[in-house]
């Protein structure tokens, strides 16, 4: 792990997202919160929030941090679910890696939800959006299509 014991403590956030692309059968499924285990949408975001919880016991060098919030979005678009979660904290070191956990864990909760409707889903473009706090500075991701 890196040492962050000399860094202060400030604000930070970060703000990530992900998709988990989902047959037009599943989608109206979705729609109509007829899946045998309950509300896919509901599950995924309480999911998220867990997993982000718990990233130090799932990324090997990340850093115990104390979650001053986590928001985890789940919606349903044309032909996928996008996920969105923001972590905050007062630390010494960012929560990129939070809210990168709750979006990777929420979409696997998705197809975990709607395997049995769609074998086929694909979770594609987990990212972060934006992070504030910290030595670095502001960063957001560039709008998709841009390099």
């Amino acid at each position: 792990m890196v040492d962050v014991g000399d860094k202060p403590i400030t604000a930070r956030s970060a703000t990530a997202e992900g998709f988990v692309r989902v047959s037009p059968e599943l989608a109206a499924r979705i729609r109509e919160n007829s899946l045998a285990k309950g509300s896919l949408l509901e599950v995924a975001r309480l999911a998220g929030i867990q997993a982000a919880k718990r990233t130090d016991e799932l990324i090997p060098l990340c850093h115990t941090l104390p979650l001053d919030a986590i928001d985890v979005r789940a919606e349903l678009l044309d032909d996928r679910v996008r996920i969105v979660a923001t972590a905050r904290t007062q630390s010494r070191t960012g929560v990129e890696m939070e809210a990168l956990t709750a979006v990777a864990v929420a979409c696997l909760t998705v197809i975990d939800m709607g395997k049995a409707v769609d074998k086929g889903m694909v979770i594609e473009g987990i990212r972060v959006l934006e992070k504030t706090g910290g030595r670095s500075g502001a960063y957001t991701a560039p709008a998709r299509g841009t390099p």
